[in-house]
Protein backbone atom coordinates (compact mmCIF):
# COMPACT_ATOMS: atom_id res chain seq x y z
CA UNK A 1 0.00 0.00 0.00
CA UNK A 2 1.19 3.09 -1.22
CA UNK A 3 1.39 6.05 1.56
CA UNK A 4 -1.11 8.52 1.66
CA UNK A 5 -0.45 12.62 2.31
CA UNK A 6 -2.29 12.98 5.63
CA UNK A 7 -2.47 14.55 8.66
CA UNK A 8 -4.82 11.66 10.38
CA UNK A 9 -2.89 9.32 12.93
CA UNK A 10 -3.34 5.83 13.71
CA UNK A 11 -5.07 5.00 16.89
CA UNK A 12 -3.59 1.59 18.60
CA UNK A 13 -6.05 1.37 21.80
CA UNK A 14 -5.51 -2.00 23.30
CA UNK A 15 -7.91 -3.11 25.47
CA UNK A 16 -6.52 -5.93 27.56
CA UNK A 17 -3.88 -7.90 27.86
CA UNK A 18 -1.27 -5.30 29.43
CA UNK A 19 -0.17 -5.31 32.59
CA UNK A 20 -1.63 -8.75 33.15
CA UNK A 21 -1.84 -12.14 31.55
CA UNK A 22 -4.80 -12.98 29.15
CA UNK A 23 -7.80 -11.22 27.42
CA UNK A 24 -5.67 -10.22 25.03
CA UNK A 25 -8.01 -7.54 22.73
CA UNK A 26 -6.88 -4.64 20.65
CA UNK A 27 -8.31 -2.05 18.38
CA UNK A 28 -6.73 -0.23 15.53
CA UNK A 29 -8.09 3.00 14.98
CA UNK A 30 -8.01 5.64 11.10
CA UNK A 31 -10.58 8.01 10.64
CA UNK A 32 -13.70 6.18 10.52
CA UNK A 33 -12.31 2.99 10.28
CA UNK A 34 -11.95 0.33 13.15
CA UNK A 35 -10.57 -3.16 12.92
CA UNK A 36 -9.75 -5.54 16.33
CA UNK A 37 -7.12 -7.87 16.49
CA UNK A 38 -7.56 -10.88 18.84
CA UNK A 39 -10.69 -10.87 21.71
CA UNK A 40 -9.57 -12.81 24.71
CA UNK A 41 -11.07 -13.64 28.42
CA UNK A 42 -8.75 -14.29 31.67
CA UNK A 43 -10.25 -16.30 34.41
CA UNK A 44 -11.40 -14.87 37.62
CA UNK A 45 -9.18 -14.87 41.11
CA UNK A 46 -10.64 -16.08 44.22
CA UNK A 47 -11.93 -12.84 45.18
CA UNK A 48 -14.37 -12.51 42.31
CA UNK A 49 -17.10 -14.76 44.00
CA UNK A 50 -19.91 -16.37 41.45
CA UNK A 51 -17.59 -15.29 38.63
CA UNK A 52 -16.70 -17.41 35.74
CA UNK A 53 -15.27 -15.46 32.96
CA UNK A 54 -13.26 -12.32 33.16
CA UNK A 55 -13.36 -9.79 29.93
CA UNK A 56 -12.07 -6.10 29.41
CA UNK A 57 -14.31 -3.01 29.51
CA UNK A 58 -15.57 -2.84 25.62
CA UNK A 59 -17.59 0.44 26.43
CA UNK A 60 -15.24 1.92 23.69
CA UNK A 61 -15.83 -0.47 21.08
CA UNK A 62 -19.67 -0.53 21.96
CA UNK A 63 -19.64 3.40 21.59
CA UNK A 64 -18.21 3.19 18.26
CA UNK A 65 -19.48 -0.17 16.90
CA UNK A 66 -20.68 2.00 13.33
CA UNK A 67 -16.80 2.28 12.48
CA UNK A 68 -16.32 -1.97 13.29
CA UNK A 69 -15.01 -3.35 9.94
CA UNK A 70 -13.70 -6.63 10.77
CA UNK A 71 -11.81 -8.35 13.21
CA UNK A 72 -8.46 -10.39 13.22
CA UNK A 73 -7.66 -13.26 14.94
CA UNK A 74 -4.25 -14.64 15.43
CA UNK A 75 -4.82 -18.03 17.26
CA UNK A 76 -6.94 -20.50 19.18
CA UNK A 77 -5.68 -19.94 22.67
CA UNK A 78 -9.02 -18.88 25.03
CA UNK A 79 -7.14 -15.77 25.84
CA UNK A 80 -7.62 -14.62 22.48
CA UNK A 81 -10.67 -16.24 21.07
CA UNK A 82 -12.94 -16.72 24.47
CA UNK A 83 -14.40 -12.90 24.85
CA UNK A 84 -16.14 -12.98 21.00
CA UNK A 85 -19.13 -14.76 21.53
CA UNK A 86 -19.74 -12.51 24.67
CA UNK A 87 -19.25 -9.41 22.39
CA UNK A 88 -21.39 -10.66 19.68
CA UNK A 89 -24.31 -10.09 22.01
CA UNK A 90 -23.70 -6.37 22.39
CA UNK A 91 -22.46 -5.31 18.89
CA UNK A 92 -21.95 -6.93 15.28
CA UNK A 93 -18.54 -7.52 13.81
CA UNK A 94 -19.14 -7.53 10.19
CA UNK A 95 -16.52 -10.61 9.67
CA UNK A 96 -13.51 -12.42 11.23
CA UNK A 97 -10.82 -13.90 9.37
CA UNK A 98 -8.28 -16.16 11.25
CA UNK A 99 -6.53 -19.31 10.87
CA UNK A 100 -8.75 -22.97 10.21
CA UNK A 101 -7.97 -24.00 13.83
CA UNK A 102 -9.17 -21.15 15.32
CA UNK A 103 -12.34 -20.58 13.04
CA UNK A 104 -13.26 -24.10 13.94
CA UNK A 105 -13.09 -23.42 17.70
CA UNK A 106 -15.00 -20.23 16.81
CA UNK A 107 -17.67 -21.81 14.73
CA UNK A 108 -18.71 -23.85 17.76
CA UNK A 109 -18.45 -21.26 20.58
CA UNK A 110 -20.55 -18.90 18.43
CA UNK A 111 -23.31 -21.55 17.57
CA UNK A 112 -23.28 -22.72 21.30
CA UNK A 113 -23.99 -18.78 22.34
CA UNK A 114 -26.82 -18.24 19.21
CA UNK A 115 -24.59 -15.49 17.68
CA UNK A 116 -23.34 -17.10 14.64
CA UNK A 117 -25.03 -15.19 12.74
CA UNK A 118 -23.84 -11.93 13.82
CA UNK A 119 -21.03 -12.31 11.70
CA UNK A 120 -18.99 -13.61 9.07
CA UNK A 121 -16.15 -16.55 9.63
CA UNK A 122 -13.50 -16.81 6.80
CA UNK A 123 -10.31 -19.36 7.38
CA UNK A 124 -6.58 -17.71 5.98
CA UNK A 125 -3.53 -19.57 4.86
CA UNK A 126 0.09 -18.43 4.84
CA UNK A 127 0.47 -15.47 3.63
CA UNK A 128 -3.12 -14.88 2.99
CA UNK A 129 -3.44 -10.92 2.35
CA UNK A 130 -7.26 -9.33 3.58
CA UNK A 131 -8.89 -6.44 3.22
CA UNK A 132 -10.41 -4.74 6.01
CA UNK A 133 -12.24 -1.82 5.07
CA UNK A 134 -10.74 1.16 3.03
CA UNK A 135 -7.64 1.64 5.28
CA UNK A 136 -6.63 -1.70 6.04
CA UNK A 137 -5.10 -4.55 4.63
CA UNK A 138 -3.80 -7.68 6.76
CA UNK A 139 -1.21 -10.56 6.10
CA UNK A 140 -0.85 -13.53 7.88
CA UNK A 141 2.38 -15.01 8.53
CA UNK A 142 3.06 -18.34 10.16
CA UNK A 143 4.71 -18.59 13.31
CA UNK A 144 5.26 -20.90 15.93
CA UNK A 145 3.75 -21.17 19.33
CA UNK A 146 2.03 -23.59 21.38
CA UNK A 147 -1.01 -24.15 19.05
CA UNK A 148 -1.11 -25.14 15.76
CA UNK A 149 -1.96 -22.63 13.16
CA UNK A 150 -0.68 -19.42 14.80
CA UNK A 151 0.25 -16.24 12.99
CA UNK A 152 2.13 -12.99 13.09
CA UNK A 153 0.49 -10.59 10.98
CA UNK A 154 1.44 -7.57 9.06
CA UNK A 155 -1.42 -4.92 9.31
CA UNK A 156 -0.32 -2.19 6.40
CA UNK A 157 -2.06 0.97 7.37
CA UNK A 158 -1.50 4.53 5.28
CA UNK A 159 1.18 5.26 7.28
CA UNK A 160 3.30 2.13 7.05
CA UNK A 161 3.55 -1.32 7.75
CA UNK A 162 3.05 -2.51 11.63
CA UNK A 163 4.23 -6.16 12.54
CA UNK A 164 2.06 -7.79 15.72
CA UNK A 165 3.84 -10.86 16.62
CA UNK A 166 0.76 -12.33 18.06
CA UNK A 167 2.23 -15.48 20.66
CA UNK A 168 5.02 -16.59 19.53
CA UNK A 169 8.62 -18.33 19.91
CA UNK A 170 11.07 -19.28 17.76
CA UNK A 171 10.92 -23.23 17.23
CA UNK A 172 13.09 -24.60 14.18
CA UNK A 173 12.02 -28.26 15.00
CA UNK A 174 8.12 -27.95 15.13
CA UNK A 175 5.94 -31.21 15.80
CA UNK A 176 3.81 -30.57 13.11
CA UNK A 177 6.74 -29.40 10.58
CA UNK A 178 5.30 -25.73 9.59
CA UNK A 179 8.18 -23.28 10.48
CA UNK A 180 8.18 -20.17 11.57
CA UNK A 181 8.14 -17.67 8.23
CA UNK A 182 11.19 -15.91 8.84
CA UNK A 183 11.87 -15.30 5.18
CA UNK A 184 8.90 -13.18 5.15
CA UNK A 185 9.44 -11.24 8.49
CA UNK A 186 12.54 -10.19 7.00
CA UNK A 187 11.46 -8.74 4.20
CA UNK A 188 9.34 -6.36 5.87
CA UNK A 189 12.29 -5.44 8.06
CA UNK A 190 13.81 -4.93 4.83
CA UNK A 191 11.18 -2.62 3.43
CA UNK A 192 10.85 -0.89 6.40
CA UNK A 193 8.62 -1.77 9.51
CA UNK A 194 7.23 1.36 11.02
CA UNK A 195 6.07 -0.40 14.16
CA UNK A 196 6.37 -3.76 16.36
CA UNK A 197 3.95 -4.67 18.32
CA UNK A 198 5.65 -7.89 20.21
CA UNK A 199 4.75 -10.56 22.40
CA UNK A 200 6.70 -9.68 26.34
CA UNK A 201 5.43 -13.18 28.07
CA UNK A 202 8.90 -14.01 28.70
CA UNK A 203 10.64 -10.88 28.31
CA UNK A 204 12.37 -11.53 31.84
CA UNK A 205 14.24 -15.12 31.08
CA UNK A 206 17.46 -15.26 28.65
CA UNK A 207 18.26 -17.69 26.07
CA UNK A 208 15.97 -19.08 23.54
CA UNK A 209 12.34 -21.25 24.66
CA UNK A 210 13.40 -24.53 23.99
CA UNK A 211 11.81 -26.13 21.06
CA UNK A 212 7.98 -28.25 21.78
CA UNK A 213 9.80 -31.53 20.61
CA UNK A 214 12.13 -30.97 23.67
CA UNK A 215 9.54 -32.60 25.54
CA UNK A 216 9.23 -36.08 23.83
CA UNK A 217 11.71 -37.64 25.23
CA UNK A 218 10.78 -36.58 28.88
CA UNK A 219 7.31 -37.54 28.30
CA UNK A 220 8.52 -41.20 27.03
CA UNK A 221 10.42 -42.22 30.14
CA UNK A 222 7.90 -41.13 32.26
CA UNK A 223 5.03 -42.96 30.06
CA UNK A 224 7.62 -46.02 30.07
CA UNK A 225 8.47 -45.94 34.28
CA UNK A 226 4.41 -45.59 34.94
CA UNK A 227 3.14 -48.63 36.90
CA UNK A 228 -0.28 -48.37 37.28
CA UNK A 229 -2.97 -46.06 35.17
CA UNK A 230 -1.15 -42.81 33.75
CA UNK A 231 -3.16 -39.34 34.22
CA UNK A 232 -1.79 -36.26 31.73
CA UNK A 233 -3.35 -32.87 32.29
CA UNK A 234 -2.25 -30.28 29.86
CA UNK A 235 -3.58 -27.06 28.08
CA UNK A 236 -6.75 -28.48 26.20
CA UNK A 237 -5.53 -25.91 23.22
CA UNK A 238 -1.61 -27.43 23.45
CA UNK A 239 -2.33 -29.21 19.83
CA UNK A 240 0.90 -30.46 19.53
CA UNK A 241 1.51 -31.42 23.60
CA UNK A 242 -1.91 -33.44 22.97
CA UNK A 243 -0.72 -35.10 19.38
CA UNK A 244 2.88 -36.14 21.37
CA UNK A 245 0.84 -37.63 24.20
CA UNK A 246 -1.38 -39.44 21.80
CA UNK A 247 1.84 -40.73 20.06
CA UNK A 248 3.37 -42.13 23.24
CA UNK A 249 0.25 -43.81 24.63
CA UNK A 250 0.22 -46.38 21.54
CA UNK A 251 4.14 -46.29 21.51
CA UNK A 252 3.42 -47.70 24.99
CA UNK A 253 0.61 -49.54 23.88
CA UNK A 254 -2.15 -47.69 26.40
CA UNK A 255 -5.51 -46.64 24.96
CA UNK A 256 -6.64 -42.96 26.16
CA UNK A 257 -9.80 -41.85 27.19
CA UNK A 258 -9.85 -38.10 27.24
CA UNK A 259 -11.96 -36.30 29.94
CA UNK A 260 -12.80 -32.64 29.81
CA UNK A 261 -14.99 -31.20 26.71
CA UNK A 262 -12.93 -28.52 25.59
CA UNK A 263 -10.21 -30.86 25.20
CA UNK A 264 -12.57 -33.26 23.34
CA UNK A 265 -13.27 -30.35 20.83
CA UNK A 266 -10.51 -29.42 20.71
CA UNK A 267 -9.07 -33.12 19.37
CA UNK A 268 -11.89 -33.26 17.34
CA UNK A 269 -11.39 -30.03 15.27
CA UNK A 270 -7.44 -30.97 15.38
CA UNK A 271 -7.90 -34.23 13.75
CA UNK A 272 -10.81 -33.16 11.02
CA UNK A 273 -8.02 -30.31 10.17
CA UNK A 274 -5.10 -32.80 10.03
CA UNK A 275 -2.80 -31.49 12.88
CA UNK A 276 -3.70 -34.54 15.22
CA UNK A 277 -3.24 -37.91 13.57
CA UNK A 278 -3.45 -41.19 15.32
CA UNK A 279 -5.86 -44.19 15.00
CA UNK A 280 -9.26 -44.29 15.55
CA UNK A 281 -8.84 -47.26 18.17
CA UNK A 282 -6.46 -45.34 20.51
CA UNK A 283 -9.19 -43.70 21.93
CA UNK A 284 -11.96 -45.45 24.39
CA UNK A 285 -14.80 -44.30 26.53
CA UNK A 286 -14.37 -43.94 30.27
CA UNK A 287 -17.09 -46.63 30.83
CA UNK A 288 -14.89 -49.00 28.33
CA UNK A 289 -11.58 -49.24 30.45
CA UNK A 290 -12.68 -50.62 33.73
CA UNK A 291 -11.74 -53.89 32.84
CA UNK A 292 -8.72 -53.06 31.37
CA UNK A 293 -5.26 -53.66 33.32
CA UNK A 294 -3.90 -50.21 35.06
CA UNK A 295 -0.99 -50.22 32.65
CA UNK A 296 -3.10 -50.58 29.36
CA UNK A 297 -4.76 -47.15 30.68
CA UNK A 298 -4.22 -43.18 29.65
CA UNK A 299 -6.67 -40.87 30.87
CA UNK A 300 -6.01 -37.63 29.64
CA UNK A 301 -8.00 -34.59 30.80
CA UNK A 302 -8.23 -30.45 31.53
CA UNK A 303 -6.95 -28.90 34.81
CA UNK A 304 -3.51 -28.56 34.04
CA UNK A 305 -4.39 -24.70 36.08
CA UNK A 306 -6.51 -25.86 38.75
CA UNK A 307 -9.67 -24.61 37.64
CA UNK A 308 -12.36 -25.42 39.87
CA UNK A 309 -14.79 -26.87 37.70
CA UNK A 310 -12.07 -28.91 35.61
CA UNK A 311 -11.96 -32.51 35.24
CA UNK A 312 -8.66 -32.83 37.36
CA UNK A 313 -9.27 -30.50 40.02
CA UNK A 314 -12.79 -32.74 40.44
CA UNK A 315 -10.83 -35.60 40.79
CA UNK A 316 -8.25 -34.49 43.32
CA UNK A 317 -11.27 -32.97 45.22
CA UNK A 318 -13.00 -36.77 45.44
CA UNK A 319 -16.14 -35.08 43.63
CA UNK A 320 -15.58 -36.84 39.88
CA UNK A 321 -18.93 -39.19 39.81
CA UNK A 322 -16.58 -41.44 37.50
CA UNK A 323 -12.66 -41.51 38.57
CA UNK A 324 -11.00 -41.99 41.70
CA UNK A 325 -7.50 -41.52 42.05
CA UNK A 326 -5.93 -45.37 43.46
CA UNK A 327 -2.54 -46.04 45.31
CA UNK A 328 -0.42 -46.42 42.07
CA UNK A 329 -1.79 -44.18 39.63
CA UNK A 330 1.13 -41.75 38.09
CA UNK A 331 -0.31 -38.06 37.57
CA UNK A 332 1.59 -35.96 34.93
CA UNK A 333 1.47 -32.20 34.89
CA UNK A 334 2.43 -31.47 31.79
CA UNK A 335 2.02 -27.49 32.42
CA UNK A 336 3.42 -24.68 34.44
CA UNK A 337 1.08 -22.57 36.27
CA UNK A 338 0.61 -19.58 34.76
CA UNK A 339 0.81 -16.15 37.09
CA UNK A 340 -1.92 -16.00 39.65
CA UNK A 341 -2.59 -20.03 39.50
CA UNK A 342 0.31 -21.06 41.24
CA UNK A 343 -1.87 -21.59 44.81
CA UNK A 344 -4.99 -23.44 43.04
CA UNK A 345 -2.72 -26.15 41.59
CA UNK A 346 -0.16 -27.04 44.29
CA UNK A 347 -3.82 -27.44 46.29
CA UNK A 348 -4.65 -30.18 43.61
CA UNK A 349 -1.47 -31.56 43.12
CA UNK A 350 -1.32 -32.13 47.20
CA UNK A 351 -4.85 -33.85 47.17
CA UNK A 352 -3.48 -36.14 45.00
CA UNK A 353 -0.34 -37.05 46.51
CA UNK A 354 -2.68 -37.50 49.53
CA UNK A 355 -4.73 -40.19 47.89
CA UNK A 356 -1.57 -42.25 47.15
CA UNK A 357 -0.72 -40.47 43.46
CA UNK A 358 2.89 -40.49 42.31
CA UNK A 359 2.50 -36.91 40.96
CA UNK A 360 5.35 -35.83 38.82
CA UNK A 361 5.56 -31.46 38.15
CA UNK A 362 7.69 -28.96 37.88
CA UNK A 363 10.13 -27.31 35.73
CA UNK A 364 13.02 -29.46 36.39
CA UNK A 365 11.38 -32.57 34.77
CA UNK A 366 11.21 -31.07 31.17
CA UNK A 367 7.79 -32.08 30.71
CA UNK A 368 6.56 -28.77 29.69
CA UNK A 369 8.21 -26.12 27.30
CA UNK A 370 6.33 -22.10 26.83
CA UNK A 371 4.99 -21.45 23.67
CA UNK A 372 6.39 -17.71 24.56
CA UNK A 373 10.06 -16.70 23.36
CA UNK A 374 13.05 -15.76 25.77
CA UNK A 375 14.98 -12.97 25.33
CA UNK A 376 16.38 -13.92 22.33
CA UNK A 377 13.66 -15.01 20.63
CA UNK A 378 12.56 -11.45 21.35
CA UNK A 379 16.15 -10.35 20.05
CA UNK A 380 15.36 -12.32 17.13
CA UNK A 381 12.22 -10.33 16.14
CA UNK A 382 13.42 -7.40 16.63
CA UNK A 383 16.63 -8.04 14.48
CA UNK A 384 14.46 -9.54 12.18
CA UNK A 385 11.63 -6.42 11.78
CA UNK A 386 13.89 -3.70 12.44
CA UNK A 387 11.00 -1.26 14.12
CA UNK A 388 11.16 2.43 13.63
CA UNK A 389 8.88 2.08 16.78
CA UNK A 390 8.19 -0.37 19.47
CA UNK A 391 5.16 -1.19 21.70
CA UNK A 392 5.97 -4.19 24.05
CA UNK A 393 2.33 -6.20 24.85
CA UNK A 394 0.81 -9.07 26.33
CA UNK A 395 2.55 -9.10 29.73
CA UNK A 396 2.56 -7.78 33.29
CA UNK A 397 4.73 -4.06 33.88
CA UNK A 398 7.86 -6.06 34.72
CA UNK A 399 7.53 -7.95 31.19
CA UNK A 400 7.01 -4.99 29.30
CA UNK A 401 9.61 -3.09 31.23
CA UNK A 402 12.02 -5.77 30.70
CA UNK A 403 11.51 -6.28 27.24
CA UNK A 404 11.84 -2.64 25.81
CA UNK A 405 15.18 -2.89 27.62
CA UNK A 406 15.88 -5.28 25.06
CA UNK A 407 14.10 -3.38 22.29
CA UNK A 408 16.89 -0.62 23.24
CA UNK A 409 19.55 -3.13 23.54
CA UNK A 410 18.53 -3.91 20.22
CA UNK A 411 19.02 -0.45 18.59
CA UNK A 412 15.37 0.92 19.06
CA UNK A 413 15.76 4.56 21.09
CA UNK A 414 14.19 5.13 23.89
CA UNK A 415 12.06 8.07 22.32
CA UNK A 416 10.78 5.86 19.97
CA UNK A 417 8.78 3.33 22.43
CA UNK A 418 6.72 3.53 25.32
CA UNK A 419 5.01 1.45 27.67
CA UNK A 420 1.55 1.50 28.49
CA UNK A 421 -1.58 0.23 30.10
CA UNK A 422 -5.22 -1.05 29.14
CA UNK A 423 -6.94 1.59 27.79
CA UNK A 424 -4.12 3.97 26.26
CA UNK A 425 -4.84 5.99 22.97
CA UNK A 426 -0.99 5.51 21.34
CA UNK A 427 -1.38 7.76 18.27
CA UNK A 428 1.26 6.84 15.97
CA UNK A 429 2.32 8.93 12.92
CA UNK A 430 5.22 8.57 10.43
CA UNK A 431 7.22 10.38 12.59
CA UNK A 432 6.23 9.80 16.46
CA UNK A 433 4.75 8.00 18.74
CA UNK A 434 3.15 9.35 21.72
CA UNK A 435 0.04 8.20 24.27
CA UNK A 436 -3.08 10.91 23.46
CA UNK A 437 -5.50 9.92 26.09
CA UNK A 438 -7.08 7.30 27.71
CA UNK A 439 -10.73 5.22 27.14
CA UNK A 440 -12.49 3.45 29.62
CA UNK A 441 -10.89 0.22 30.60
CA UNK A 442 -11.05 -2.54 33.32
CA UNK A 443 -13.02 -5.79 33.90
CA UNK A 444 -16.61 -7.09 32.67
CA UNK A 445 -17.36 -10.11 34.61
CA UNK A 446 -19.46 -13.01 33.69
CA UNK A 447 -21.87 -14.22 36.07
CA UNK A 448 -21.41 -18.00 36.71
CA UNK A 449 -24.61 -18.62 35.09
CA UNK A 450 -23.05 -16.58 31.85
CA UNK A 451 -26.61 -14.96 31.90
CA UNK A 452 -25.49 -11.47 32.88
CA UNK A 453 -22.94 -9.35 33.79
CA UNK A 454 -21.27 -8.92 37.39
CA UNK A 455 -21.40 -4.84 38.05
CA UNK A 456 -18.57 -3.48 40.43
CA UNK A 457 -21.06 -2.88 43.46
CA UNK A 458 -22.38 -6.58 43.14
CA UNK A 459 -18.87 -7.63 43.29
CA UNK A 460 -18.01 -5.96 46.32
CA UNK A 461 -21.08 -6.94 48.11
CA UNK A 462 -19.95 -10.66 47.47
CA UNK A 463 -16.69 -10.19 48.83
CA UNK A 464 -17.81 -8.12 51.22
CA UNK A 465 -20.29 -11.21 52.28
CA UNK A 466 -17.50 -13.63 51.85
CA UNK A 467 -15.03 -11.58 54.28
CA UNK A 468 -17.75 -10.79 56.97
CA UNK A 469 -20.67 -12.68 56.81
CA UNK A 470 -24.15 -11.67 56.10
CA UNK A 471 -27.27 -10.51 58.71
CA UNK A 472 -30.73 -10.29 57.99
CA UNK A 473 -33.87 -8.99 59.80
CA UNK A 474 -37.67 -9.74 59.30
CA UNK A 475 -39.70 -6.85 60.91
CA UNK A 476 -43.04 -6.00 60.87
CA UNK A 477 -44.15 -2.62 61.75
CA UNK A 478 -48.06 -1.30 61.14
CA UNK A 479 -49.67 1.86 60.03
CA UNK A 480 -48.97 3.18 63.07
CA UNK A 481 -44.99 3.04 63.01
CA UNK A 482 -45.05 0.05 65.74
CA UNK A 483 -43.48 -3.06 65.71
CA UNK A 484 -46.65 -5.88 65.20
CA UNK A 485 -44.08 -8.85 66.67
CA UNK A 486 -40.66 -9.29 67.43
CA UNK A 487 -38.16 -8.97 65.04
CA UNK A 488 -36.41 -11.84 63.96
CA UNK A 489 -32.65 -12.02 62.94
CA UNK A 490 -30.39 -14.25 61.44
CA UNK A 491 -26.65 -14.71 61.25
CA UNK A 492 -24.91 -16.44 58.14
CA UNK A 493 -20.35 -16.56 58.26
CA UNK A 494 -21.08 -13.94 61.41
CA UNK A 495 -18.60 -14.19 64.21
CA UNK A 496 -19.87 -13.18 67.88
CA UNK A 497 -20.25 -14.13 71.42
CA UNK A 498 -23.12 -12.28 71.84
CA UNK A 499 -26.13 -15.05 72.55
CA UNK A 500 -28.77 -14.67 69.88
CA UNK A 501 -31.65 -13.84 72.60
CA UNK A 502 -29.62 -11.06 73.67
CA UNK A 503 -28.97 -9.87 70.20
CA UNK A 504 -32.77 -10.07 68.97
CA UNK A 505 -33.67 -8.26 71.85
CA UNK A 506 -31.28 -5.37 71.40
CA UNK A 507 -32.54 -5.04 67.66
CA UNK A 508 -36.01 -4.80 68.83
CA UNK A 509 -34.99 -1.75 70.94
CA UNK A 510 -32.91 0.02 68.42
CA UNK A 511 -35.64 -0.45 65.26
CA UNK A 512 -38.07 0.88 68.33
CA UNK A 513 -35.80 3.98 69.03
CA UNK A 514 -35.31 4.61 65.17
CA UNK A 515 -39.26 4.12 64.06
CA UNK A 516 -40.12 6.88 67.45
CA UNK A 517 -37.59 9.64 66.06
CA UNK A 518 -37.58 8.81 61.95
CA UNK A 519 -41.92 8.08 61.64
CA UNK A 520 -42.63 11.32 61.24
CA UNK A 521 -40.76 12.18 58.04
CA UNK A 522 -42.25 8.97 56.21
CA UNK A 523 -45.95 9.25 57.69
CA UNK A 524 -48.48 11.68 56.17
CA UNK A 525 -51.94 12.31 55.80
CA UNK A 526 -53.33 10.64 58.57
CA UNK A 527 -56.17 12.56 59.21
CA UNK A 528 -57.67 12.28 55.82
CA UNK A 529 -59.15 9.40 53.83
CA UNK A 530 -55.91 8.50 52.55
CA UNK A 531 -52.85 8.33 54.68
CA UNK A 532 -49.79 7.62 53.01
CA UNK A 533 -46.16 6.25 54.35
CA UNK A 534 -42.98 6.53 52.29
CA UNK A 535 -42.25 2.77 53.12
CA UNK A 536 -39.45 2.27 50.89
CA UNK A 537 -37.68 5.48 52.26
CA UNK A 538 -38.65 3.86 55.46
CA UNK A 539 -36.26 0.80 55.09
CA UNK A 540 -33.43 2.56 54.00
CA UNK A 541 -33.18 4.28 56.83
CA UNK A 542 -33.98 1.13 59.01
CA UNK A 543 -31.52 -0.71 57.03
CA UNK A 544 -28.46 2.35 57.00
CA UNK A 545 -28.85 2.92 61.04
CA UNK A 546 -29.36 -0.92 62.48
CA UNK A 547 -26.18 -1.62 59.89
CA UNK A 548 -24.22 1.33 61.26
CA UNK A 549 -25.10 -0.23 64.91
CA UNK A 550 -24.81 -3.88 64.26
CA UNK A 551 -21.12 -2.94 62.94
CA UNK A 552 -20.28 -1.05 66.06
CA UNK A 553 -21.86 -3.70 68.30
CA UNK A 554 -20.24 -6.57 66.70
CA UNK A 555 -16.80 -5.04 65.74
CA UNK A 556 -17.12 -6.53 62.13
CA UNK A 557 -18.98 -4.94 58.81
CA UNK A 558 -21.27 -7.92 57.58
CA UNK A 559 -24.02 -7.00 55.04
CA UNK A 560 -27.43 -6.05 56.36
CA UNK A 561 -30.54 -7.04 54.81
CA UNK A 562 -33.78 -5.94 55.70
CA UNK A 563 -37.22 -7.78 55.23
CA UNK A 564 -39.87 -5.63 56.24
CA UNK A 565 -43.45 -6.47 56.34
CA UNK A 566 -45.94 -4.34 56.07
CA UNK A 567 -50.41 -4.55 56.06
CA UNK A 568 -51.54 -4.95 52.68
CA UNK A 569 -54.24 -1.96 53.21
CA UNK A 570 -54.03 1.48 55.29
CA UNK A 571 -56.87 1.52 58.13
CA UNK A 572 -60.30 3.49 56.78
CA UNK A 573 -62.03 5.94 59.33
CA UNK A 574 -65.46 4.72 60.66
CA UNK A 575 -68.40 6.89 62.26
CA UNK A 576 -67.48 7.81 65.58
CA UNK A 577 -63.66 8.39 64.00
CA UNK A 578 -61.68 5.39 65.46
CA UNK A 579 -59.66 3.64 62.81
CA UNK A 580 -60.28 -0.02 61.91
CA UNK A 581 -58.19 -2.34 59.51
CA UNK A 582 -60.19 -2.94 55.99
CA UNK A 583 -60.09 -7.07 56.15
CA UNK A 584 -60.09 -8.90 52.63
CA UNK A 585 -62.84 -11.16 51.46
CA UNK A 586 -61.22 -14.13 52.77
CA UNK A 587 -60.95 -12.97 56.06
CA UNK A 588 -64.38 -12.04 56.12
CA UNK A 589 -65.39 -15.61 55.04
CA UNK A 590 -63.23 -16.87 57.76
Amino acid sequence: MTKNETNSALKIIPLGGLHEIGKNTCVFEYEDEIILLDAGLAFPTDGMHGVNIVLPDMTYVRENRHKIKGMIVTHGHEDHIGGIAFHLKQFEIPVIYGPRLAMAMLEGKLEEAGVRDRTELRSVLPRDVVRIGKHFFVEYIRNTHSIADSFTVAIHTPLGVLIHTGDFKFDHTPVDGERFDIQRLAEHGEKGVLCLMSDSTNSEIPGFTPSERAVYPNLDRVFSQAPGRLFVTTFASSVHRINMILQLAQKHNRVVTVVGRSMLNLIAHARNLGYIKCNDDVFKPLNAIRNLPDESVLILTTGSQGEPMSAMTRIARKEHPHIKIRQGDTVVFSANPIPGNTIAVVNVIDKLMMQGANVIYGRDKGIHVSGHGCQEDQKLMLALTRPKFFLPVHGEHRMLVKHSETARNAGVPAENMVIIQNGDIVELTEESIRVAGKVPSGLELVDTSSSGMVSAKVLQERQKMAEEGIVTIAAAIDWTGKLMAKPEIHLRGVVTSIERSLLQKWVQQRIEEILSVRWPEFAQGFESDKPEVDWGGLQEVLERELARSIRRELQCQPSLTLLMQIPDEPPVKVADGRRRRTRTAAQVAS
